[in-house]
């Protein structure tokens, strides 16, 4: 039936998410997920919702969202954008803001939604290779582009750049908009929100889908000048008016206010990772400097396919990438104590 396809549609290579098997249950360390339930607020307030009122439609500008991020980040509400996940927010970020007459930069190691956009709005686009480190080198980027965005920290290497190497780029790079994803911005990284007051041209995206255990809810959002907001919301209501029900509404809003529970939870998560990190290390494996709740690791021998599926078997679930460079590593999620230690005896075994 492809005869009846849009021609652009037969060119498209479309995202593949990481697994979420129904066959068995599994240590589920491979969508960097959090191991963590929601704050207790989130739940009750979604709870709260559950009224005759879902019969209506919700506010198609989730101002109750906007105005709980704008509190948090000292901002104000036209700053301030909401999407269904941060994946539609960046899929109208690519729709609204980058220029089709020149390529869009982003790193050749990277979330790989990126190209996937990129072809789906029709931008030409130049992969900047990532150092022989697996850092992102932002001189790099210092060239004529119709925008330019990467993961801070990246993904799936867990890098993280810091706010002076970035403010440099901002300086360097005015004629187009710079995008920072920091869907992992809150396990060891520096938010670069505040230099939204001194470049108009700069567009912070975020998710509670990590830190904030929102996964399944679809809650993330952008800020920046209010330009770059008022594109975006230009073409979500070309798009969609009502991209949050009501109960993702009050239950992001709930998960914003509760910052005792958000930084307990990524206290938790970053300790855990520290120990994973030296026992990965005591098993001979080469472990990448990781500001993100997973790490990204090689084997003793660069067998990384062999062990994700060992694992697999074993049911414990990884991510592997059949991609060059990156083959011979595994991504692995930060889960809780007890499920690291699951991971790890069978890693010895593996090993061994």
């Amino acid at each position: 039936m492809s005869q009846y396809w849009n021609p652009l549609v037969q060119q498209l290579e479309p995202y593949v998410p990481g697994e979420q098997p129904k066959d068995q249950r599994y240590v589920k360390l491979n969508t960097n997920e959090c191991p963590y339930p929601p704050s207790p607020t989130v739940l009750a307030a979604i709870q709260a919702e559950l009224t005759s009122t879902l019969r209506l439609y919700p506010d198609p500008n989730a101002d109750l969202f906007k105005d709980a991020i704008a509190q948090y980040y000292d901002l104000e509400r036209p700053q301030v954008f909401v999407g269904n996940g941060s994946d539609e927010v960046l899929a109208h970020i690519f729709h609204a803001l980058f220029k089709p007459n020149q390529p869009l930069l982003f790193p050749d190691i990277s979330y790989s939604f990126y190209p996937v956009y990129a072809n789906l709005y029709q931008l030409s686009l130049q992969q900047i290779p990532l150092a022989d480190d697996f850092s992102v080198d932002l001189a790099a980027y210092v060239q004529p582009n119709g925008g330019i965005i990467f993961p801070n920290p990246n993904a799936p290497t867990g890098s993280a750049i810091g706010l002076a190497e970035i403010e440099t780029l901002l300086q360097a790079n005015q004629q187009s908009v710079v995008v920072i994803d920091e869907a992992y911005i809150d396990f060891g990284a520096e938010t670069a929100i505040p230099l939204i007051k001194c470049y108009p041209h700069l567009l912070v995206v975020q998710t509670l889908s990590k830190s904030r255990s929102l996964a399944g809810l679809r809650a993330g959002f952008a800020v920046g000048h209010p330009d770059l907001i008022e594109a975006l919301e230009r073409v979500k209501n070309s798009f969609n008016s009502y991209p949050l029900d009501r109960l993702a509404i009050v239950g992001a809003a709930a998960a914003m206010h509760d910052q005792a529970y958000f930084t307990e939870l990524c206290q938790k998560i970053i300790k855990t990772r520290t120990t994973t990190i030296a026992s990965l290390q005591a098993l001979g494996f080469q472990v990448l400097p990781s500001a993100a709740n997973f790490v990204f690791t090689r084997p003793p021998t660069g067998n990384a396919e062999a062990l994700y599926l060992a694992l697999k078997e074993q049911g414990v679930l990884v991510r592997h990438f059949k991609k060059p460079r990156i083959q011979e590593y595994l991504r692995i999620t930060i889960g809780t104590d007890e499920e690291m230690q699951i991971l790890l005896t069978k890693l010895k075994t593996l090993v061994a």
